[in-house]
């Protein structure tokens, strides 16, 4: 079909009455804002940045919301929705938007589940766009006035629910039933980042436009708002249904711009190189920079595979039991043996957990781009149906924290080992900060992420909540906090403010564990429980800082005088004040002894979030009573800090 014809087909079935059904992942509609942004432009980037982490910004109850910059978001489920189909929605809308609306702001898509809007205005302007929706059948001119009186009576009801319901979620739903007319089914539901006055504003908004636009005939009717939904039906799910797009900047303009856009993207699209992961398949269509598969780091080491699923099922014996490695809050890891003989780690990521997606696409795009010793190296990837696998090299001694808190493996880490695990963590760390293309700020480092190959050797591992910096920038802030409360910076914890600094606090605090061979969290001298970091930093300051050294190591003089300069090196690095540690490439010159001067005096740490020792440690993510849990913290409530499990 010519290109010029087919974009009349597509816009013919834009402004044509037609049918939709409610399948649940039924792109409703969209719209696509007036305005643009170029590739090159910082709403371009802050939009990039902003929808990159979007779906870890869940208020627990459905809704999304985040602003880079002059930019924001906001996503909102179905109040009956599961978390998990919530999430799906969310990142599939993501990627949708983006596809429809290419370069455009602002910009807003609906599924039945959930919507999403993005947009350079103000959050009160969301109320001026609008989609509706109907029923494809007529109230009967008899039953019309008692239809009419009955949907108001349900709508006045649910509309006084919700503008008076807290602030996580505003939603509500019901039914009425009048003489002579079938059951009508109602829902109603805001943002929760709307007052009761804005919601019951743009609730009275959206009630308004139903009758002025005739939809009050209707054996049901929708509108779907940034901020708002309607919807009723005389059944609790409609075959029929029709839809159509209103907006205040002008319907047909948009959806002609939108058209030939679209259009010519496709069109554009032959004629580039594909992209580096079958789109179709991984939703990686939003809006990133095109990669070249060939591309390397540093040193070069190998390029990316796509595995098939069969042979990745022969390669570990069908995931069998047998060949589990271990499992965390986003799947499960298996040891693999390829027919050329190459032993693999293939991590399974689950196919119930919403985050999974989020980390699948985080390390595919961070680790393709990552190339060092010290780091975990991804040969490939699976995807196939609901399947999503990652295929990393073996790493014959698991990790860290196996050894380390282990009273009978540990003795296998005499100092020697100690100090080769410490130099590779420190290089990689400092790759990742200061020495690759990318500058990425991990966020969770702890002993557990730290994997050993067969000659002990230390790489990072697990960049599912790793966050890209510019060159340039120096911290980023957060509403949502992802990382292991133990090894968490203070600013990170308290106000969501991560930089590469937040990464050497808990490099400090990895150095501790792996000098005095004992979890932060359950440290014991003189076999009673005391503070971490205190402690580390009073026997110190005391000059007994060999009392603070793993009893299972042969001490010497040399030992404890290595022993008692890496204290002092984790003391500068857990200091309260960013600006007080050091940088990596530091860290690593202090290490190696290239520091000629006599190292800095340490100030005083914090007092390692003593608040959360009262959380039970029964949370952990790998039923590991002594493992720290994986959490979540909301920064912003003003009393009782919220905990929630990593999924």
């Amino acid at each position: 079909m010519d290109f010029h014809i087919r974009i009349l087909f597509l816009f013919s079935i834009l402004i044509a009455d037609h049918h939709l059904t409610t399948a649940q992942n039924e792109f409703w509609g969209s719209f696509c804002g007036g305005g643009t942004y170029s590739q090159n432009s910082a709403e371009k980037r802050n939009l990039d940045d902003l929808l990159y982490s979007f779906t870890e910004t869940n208020n627990g109850f459905g809704f999304y919301s985040s602003t880079s910059g002059q930019v924001n978001a906001v996503s909102l489920c179905r109040g009956d929705i599961e978390p998990g189909t919530c999430r799906r929605c969310v990142d599939d809308a993501t990627r949708r938007l983006r596809q429809v609306c290419p370069n455009q702001i602002p910009a807003a898509g609906w599924y039945d589940p959930c919507f999403l809007w993005y947009s350079n205005w103000p959050t009160f302007n969301r109320t001026g766009v609008s989609v509706y929706g109907w029923n494809s059948l007529n109230v009967s001119d008899s039953s019309y006035e008692r239809w009419i009186q009955t949907v108001r009576n349900l709508l006045v009801r649910l509309r006084q629910e919700v503008a008076g319901a807290d602030q996580l979620r505003k939603y509500a739903s019901g039914n009425i039933t009048a003489p002579g007319l079938s059951t009508i089914y109602g829902m109603m539901q805001c943002t929760p980042d709307l007052s009761a006055k804005a919601c019951d504003d743009c609730l009275a908004q959206a009630t308004a436009q139903i009758r002025e636009s005739g939809y009050d005939r209707r054996l049901g009717a929708r509108v779907y708002k940034p901020s708002c939904v309607i919807r009723y039906e005389n059944e609790k799910h409609t075959k029929n249904i029709g839809l159509i797009v209103g907006a205040i900047l002008g319907v047909l303009g948009a959806m002609i711009i939108v058209v030939i856009l679209f259009a010519f993207r496709k069109h554009q699209k032959r004629k580039r190189k594909g992209p580096l992961l079958p789109q179709s398949d991984t939703g990686f269509s939003d809006g990133s920079h095109e990669r070249n598969n060939h591309e390397k780091e540093d040193d070069g080491t190998g390029e990316m595979d796509s595995f098939t699923l069969s042979s990745i099922q022969v390669a570990t014996n069908n995931f069998s039991i047998e060949n589990k490695l271990g499992e965390g809050g986003f799947g499960t890891v298996y040891w693999g043996k390829l027919q050329d003989g190459k032993e693999i780690a293939v991590k399974r990521l689950s196919r119930n957990s919403g985050q999974g997606l989020v980390e699948f696409k985080t390390e595919v795009e961070l680790i393709i781009k990552l190339q060092h010793n010290n780091l975990v190296r991804l040969l490939g990837y699976c995807i196939q149906g609901t399947e999503r696998l990652l295929i990393y090299e073996f790493m014959a001694n698991n990790s860290l924290d196996t050894f380390l808190f282990d009273s009978d493996k540990c003795k296998e880490l005499d100092w020697a080992k100690r100090s080769n695990i410490v130099s590779g963590i420190a290089k990689g760390l400092r790759y990742l900060h200061e020495d690759s293309r990318l500058k990425i700020i991990h966020r969770d480092m702890k002993a557990g992420n730290i994997l050993l190959d067969d000659e002990m050797n230390s790489k990072i591992s697990d960049f599912g909540t790793a966050r890209i910096f510019e060159r340039k920038q120096m911290e980023a802030n957060t509403n949502r906090i992802v990382g292991t409360y133990g090894y968490m910076a203070p600013e990170y914890a308290m106000e969501g403010l991560f930089s590469t600094k937040s990464d050497v606090y808990s490099f400090g605090v990895l150095l501790l564990e792996i000098i005095s061979g004992q979890r932060n969290n359950r440290f014991y001298y003189q076999d009673q429980p005391k503070n971490f970091l205190s402690i580390a930093y009073q026997l110190w300051r005391e000059n007994k800082g060999e009392e603070f050294v793993d009893d299972s190591l042969f001490q010497n003089a040399l030992v404890n005088n290595d022993a008692i300069r890496w204290i002092n090196i984790a003391l500068l690095c857990v200091q309260e004040d960013p600006q007080d540690r050091p940088t990596m490439s530091t860290v690593v010159f202090m290490l190696e002894g290239q520091w000629s001067a006599d190292l800095p005096m340490p100030s005083e740490p914090p007092a390692s979030f003593a608040r959360f020792a009262a959380l039970s440690e029964e949370t952990s993510t790998n039923g590991d009573a002594s493992a720290h849990p994986t959490i979540k913290i909301d920064p912003t409530s003003s009393t009782t800090m919220y905990f929630s499990l990593a999924s």
